[in-house]
């Protein structure tokens, strides 16, 4: 828990890409928070992949100068 995951789930579409910190894996369900605060709940059943993968960058300031 509390790392940074990206995952794959199937959906009736095809796949579905949820990336963000990973808050729970009960009860055959995960519990992925998106950087936009949205909580993605993944069934255990439908995932096709998951790893972990290093904290985004952070964005860099204006640039100045010429």
């Amino acid at each position: 828990m509390g790392k940074r995951v990206t995952t794959r789930r199937r959906v009736a579409e095809g796949f579905r890409d949820a990336v963000g910190e990973l808050e729970f894996w009960r009860d055959g369900v995960l519990g992925v928070r998106r950087r936009n605060g949205v909580l993605v709940e993944i069934a255990e059943e439908t995932l096709a992949a998951a790893k972990v993968v290093p904290e985004s960058p952070r964005p860099r300031g204006p640039r100045t100068g010429a």
